[in-house]
C-alpha cells in the first residue's frame, strides 16, 4: 500500500511540474541551431526567443555610430547580405574619419561605380575570424577581393598604410578591427 501511495505521489508531482522545453520545441531556426549561436538570457534566466547574443558585422557597424560612411558604401555596393552571412569574416573597418581623408571626388566616383566600390570594400575583408593575437603573427593576408594586404606589427599593427586603432570587436559572424585609413587595392 505504501509503495502504491509513493508511486501515485511521484506521478502526480511529475505531471504537475512544468517540463523544460527542448531546443526543437522552441521557436529557433535551423540556422541558429546549427551555428555557434548563443541565446540571449533575460534576468529571469529564460531564453529570449528570436534574439541573438551578438549582432552581425553590419549591425555592429551601424550601432557603433563610427562607421556611417562604411555602412553607406556597403549598402551601395550590395554587400549587406554578404556581411550579414554566416562568415566568419574579419573586417578591417575604416572609421568615418578615415573616409574623410579620401578626396571627395575619389569617394564620390567610388560610390557611383558599384564594381569599383565592391573591390575596395572586399579589400577590407579577410575570410575567417582572425583575432588580434593571430593578426600580429601574420606578414600578409589574402582579402575577399583577391589581393593581399601587408601586415606589420613591429610598432603597433599596420595593415598596408592603415593603423589598427581598435581590435577584436567580436560579432556574431566574425570580428572587426578598426583602422584609421581606407585601404585601396592597386
Amino acid at each position: 500500500m505504501k509503495t502504491k501511495f509513493i508511486s501515485i505521489a511521484v506521478t502526480t508531482l511529475l505531471l504537475s511540474t512544468p517540463m523544460l522545453a527542448s531546443a526543437s520545441d522552441c521557436n529557433y531556426s535551423k540556422k541558429a541551431m546549427q551555428t555557434n549561436y548563443t541565446p540571449a538570457i533575460n534576468q529571469g534566466g529564460f531564453i529570449k526567443v528570436g534574439s541573438h547574443a551578438k549582432p552581425d558585422i553590419v549591425d555592429t557597424a551601424i550601432s557603433s555610430g563610427s562607421f556611417n560612411t562604411l555602412v553607406t558604401a556597403v549598402k551601395a555596393a550590395g554587400l549587406v547580405e554578404t556581411l550579414k552571412g554566416d562568415g566568419p569574416y574579419t573586417v578591417f573597418a575604416p572609421t568615418d574619419e578615415a573616409f574623410a581623408k579620401v578626396p571627395a571626388d575619389v569617394l564620390n566616383n567610388l560610390l557611383a561605380d558599384k564594381e569599383a566600390l565592391r573591390k575596395v570594400l572586399l579589400y577590407h575583408v579577410v575570410s575567417g575570424k582572425v583575432t588580434a593575437e593571430q593578426v600580429v603573427k601574420l606578414k600578409s593576408a589574402t582579402t575577399a577581393q583577391g589581393s593581399d594586404v601587408m601586415i606589420d606589427s613591429s610598432s603597433g599593427v599596420k595593415v598596408n598604410n592603415a593603423t589598427v586603432i581598435k581590435a577584436d570587436i567580436m560579432t556574431g559572424n566574425g570580428v572587426i578591427h578598426v583602422i584609421d585609413t581606407v585601404l585601396m587595392p592597386k
